[in-house]
């Protein structure tokens, strides 16, 4: 990570120092950043002779006391706070008294860290994803106490160095990890109810929406280990949210050292180099595609579990569908039935999804089936973290999908499938759980009641 932070630094045309105390850290990462900008170069990032350029305006160091004449310094530390609140007093006992200091923290409330310092006024947050060389997005996270210059220079890097910069207010994840929460936390809910197996619900994210992997894949490529305690982590610093409740099925895997690609094995396995899963199919010669399967899936009585379910519809014996908008982009259909549905009626279901060009999955009955569910807790947590004042709608957006690689995001997805549908859903599944988890914020509530977008409910 600070690696890459150097590189983008010295490609910015500031002169960088990279600091670390073990020498041999300090080398692999001098090196990291060399190859960083000679790819840039070879990739057009950088002019011709311009990435020879950018490394004479780096110097490596391990004494602390080198960085005593920097502007800015940007501490990219493991994610531990005592080790952060740490080196933040050592650097201001070095630097000036105008040095900005910025935490590259994602997770850890900046308004903490600052106290450590100083002169805390000159502490700010500067969250770079990572690779921070290929993920266009800076978070900017204004301590408590974190004075307007502080703010300034941080913002301005971050543009200096061609990323597309959102201020986020200091909280649990800021804004960007926190309203990514519900893609894994919903989905591990799923199949701790047995609506979905891993695999299913990584397929059903990946060609029914055109996220590029699921959220089992993503937690094994992070770590599962890792995963669960920022969920902790999450819990603790909310005080006990229940939106944010870390998994037992977390729990079970990192006591079972099943930790992802790590370990060689978490939710998927990792030998040899071998993929985890098979490749998914190319798209097949559609008849129509999604939206001529809704058409004929209701001639033939098959019934919409968009928002809610077969169970809370009465619907005995029926079988039942979950597309979800844009339907120009779906590849698959979420089927399901009642345990008394007859099996021609789920044969003509296969029949029908194959007919227009479809893959399907079978899944367990509920509100939202798996798609459903998990995009509208999406839109319900960004609803919750703007009408709390952590950031505007139009940064949630452009925050998930350049910072997390979202298809689109949660405003996005509520203007295509409605606030109305997003609120039913979330109601629907407060009807079934009476859990707090699924409780609608009051900002979707207030589109729904208004008839208005969210993203305008959010404006006003």
């Amino acid at each position: 990570m600070g690696a890459g932070i150097a590189q983008l630094a010295a490609a910015a045309g500031l002169t960088t120092r990279l600091y670390d105390p073990a020498a041999e850290a300090l080398e692999k990462g001098l090196a990291s950043v060399r190859g960083g900008l000679a790819k840039f170069e070879t990739k057009g990032r950088l002019g011709a002779g311009e990435a020879d350029a950018a490394a004479d305006r780096l110097r490596a160091t391990a004494d602390i006391g080198d960085l005593a004449g920097c502007d800015l310094v940007i501490e990219a530390a493991p994610e531990r706070a005592e080790l952060k609140l740490e080196l933040l007093a050592d650097l201001s006992q070095v630097c000036g008294d105008q040095t900005v200091l910025a935490t590259n923290t994602s997770s850890i409330p900046v308004t903490s860290l600052a106290s450590a310092a100083a002169r805390p006024e000159n502490v700010v947050g500067m969250h770079f994803f990572n690779p921070p060389p290929l993920i266009a997005l800076l978070e900017v996270i204004p301590a408590d106490q974190t004075g307007e210059r502080a703010l300034t220079v941080a913002q301005a890097t971050g543009e200096a160095m061609g990323k597309r910069v959102i201020v986020a207010a200091d909280g649990p994840g800021f804004l960007v990890n926190r309203c990514g929460r519900p893609f894994s936390a919903e989905a591990l809910r799923i199949v701790q109810e047995r609506i979905a197996s891993p695999a299913q619900v990584d397929r059903i994210c990946r060609l029914g929406a055109g996220f590029p992997m699921g959220p089992f894949e993503l937690m094994d490529l992070v770590g599962i280990d890792v995963g669960f305690e920022v969920a902790k982590s999450f819990t603790e610093l909310s005080f006990g949210e229940p939106r944010w409740k870390p998994s037992p099925l977390q729990a079970r895997m990192v006591a079972a050292g099943r930790l992802g690609r790590k370990t060689g094995r978490g939710w998927y396995e990792y030998v040899g180099g071998s993929p985890h899963r098979a490749e998914d199919p190319a798209p097949r010669d559609a008849q129509g595609g999604a939206a001529a399967f809704a058409q004929s899936a209701a001639r033939a009585g098959l019934v919409s579990c968009a928002a809610r379910s077969l169970t809370a519809r009465g619907a005995a014996g029926a079988v039942g569908f979950g597309l979800l908008p844009p339907l120009e982009k779906a590849r698959l259909v979420e089927l399901t039935r009642t345990s008394v549905a007859p099996d021609p009626a789920c044969r003509a279901a296969e029949a029908a999804a194959r007919e227009a060009g479809l893959e399907y999955e079978w899944v367990g009955d509920a509100p939202g089936l798996v798609l459903g569910r998990i995009v509208c807790q999406l839109v319900n947590e960004a609803a919750f973290a703007v009408g709390e004042g952590v950031g505007s709608a139009d940064d949630v957006d452009v925050g998930m999908k350049l910072g997390l690689n979202h298809p689109r995001g949660p405003f996005e997805w509520a203007e295509e499938i409605g606030s109305a549908h997003v609120l039913e859903t979330i109601d629907a599944l407060w009807e079934e759980r009476r859990e707090e988890r699924y409780r609608a914020a009051p900002l979707l509530r207030r589109a729904t009641a208004l008839n208005v977008e969210l993203r305008e409910a959010a404006a006003g």
